[in-house]
């Protein structure tokens, strides 16, 4: 970007972050408010390779100051050398940014911070807290745990939304956005003890706004006494 990154580009130079420049190929409106922009990848896959939850950093320009935002890799193909990311859309540049998006069009990226260590012992259950934001690590996450049923809270309308659930192992429980989040944080605290009692080897990954992601692991990790190791929480947005 012309006008540089700020101080969270600096950081991410000291700390050995690499940059790359994504190409658009296509996008398609999966549903009028969730669109999925199609790119190839300047190179990264066959440089750094691909895990599961895979994420990168977009760099996007707010009315001249860069604004950086984490998505997931969605189908990403190392041997082709492209992916797709998807957007819950809303106000903000980074969704004015998907909207407008056509073929050629250029996008900087950064990687770093990405990772994903697969839980041992596998999961015999896996609890899952997520909404349309991070419905594409979720889709990643149920894909890599194939072989453990799960049990996932999803807030928001998943009308349309392209969720990879096999109704045969996994329960879709849908709750309404209310209070800030507080109304989901209620449903899950309500079911999730007799659950995590019936579960030898649990796995709980969460994933929502900032403030209910921190609230449920929390509450997962001190009141529930699940071990770290077998929780996997990141906040993917901010409630304003």
């Amino acid at each position: 970007m012309a006008q540089g990154r700020g101080w969270e580009g600096a950081v991410l130079k000291l700390m050995r972050a690499k940059d790359f420049t994504f190409t658009v190929t296509g996008a398609e409106d999966v549903t009028p408010r969730y669109r999925r922009v199609h790119l190839t990848d300047g190179g990264m896959l066959g440089a750094l390779g691909v895990h599961p939850t895979m994420w990168v950093r977009l760099w996007f320009d707010n009315a001249g100051r860069p604004h950086q935002r984490a998505y997931t890799l969605v189908d990403p193909d190392p041997a082709a050398g492209t992916f797709s990311l998807e957007f819950a859309l809303h106000e903000g540049c980074a969704s004015d940014w998907a909207r407008a998006a056509k073929p050629s069009d250029t996008i900087e990226a950064t990687v770093q911070g990405t990772g994903f260590q697969d839980p041992d012992p596998a999961p015999s259950h896996v609890f899952a807290v997520a909404d349309p934001a991070s419905l594409p690590a979720l889709n990643s996450l149920l894909g890599t745990l194939a072989g453990a049923p799960a049990t996932v809270w999803f807030e928001g309308d998943h009308t349309g939304l392209p969720l990879r659930a096999d109704a045969a192992r996994h329960e879709v429980r849908a709750v309404e956005r209310r209070d800030a989040g507080a109304h989901l944080v209620a449903r899950v605290k309500e079911a999730l003890p007799e659950l995590l009692r019936a579960t030898p080897d649990p796995y709980v990954w969460i994933a929502c706004d900032t403030a209910t992601t921190r609230a449920l692991a929390s509450y997962v990790r001190k009141e529930l006494g699940l071990p770290k190791q077998r929780v996997n929480a990141l906040g993917y947005w901010r409630a304003t």
